[in-house]
């Protein structure tokens, strides 16, 4: 059910992006219990001039490997799981490919269950 958007920087090789995408997925189906094959994941590639943040809001050191998550799902999950995710998230990306745990901003947007239609004009949820 959730819908995964990524945005980085442009100039990540294939392999980069993909580790990213199958960490973010890995932490989703560990944390929030996402089924196998619910997997919807957007990235999108931004230019310098396209991709602007604060280096060090809150006192975190951010560069320009940021990677920002933002996750679409419905809002059936407690403080616990969340921070579950939060943490799975920067531990796997941090080991595959590399990102820094400062470069992980990770926001969820929820929703309740009938906001989703997954084809033929449905709402499967509802």
């Amino acid at each position: 059910m959730p819908l995964v958007r990524i945005a980085l920087r442009r100039g990540k090789s294939a392999a980069h992006i993909k580790a990213i995408r199958d960490g973010v997925y890995a932490a989703m189906h560990e944390s929030f219990e996402v089924p196998e094959g619910d997997r919807f994941i957007l990235v999108s590639q931004y230019d310098a001039d396209e991709f602007d943040y604060d280096p060090s809001y809150l006192g975190i050191e951010r560069s320009d490997d940021l990677v920002i998550v933002q996750m679409t799902c419905n809002n059936t999950r407690g403080v616990p799981q969340k921070k579950a995710f939060y943490a799975a998230v920067v531990e796997n990306l941090k080991a595959n490919p590399g990102v820094r745990p400062e470069d992980v901003l990770i926001n969820l947007v929820e929703v309740v269950k009938e906001n989703w239609s997954f084809g033929n004009g449905i709402a499967q949820y509802a």
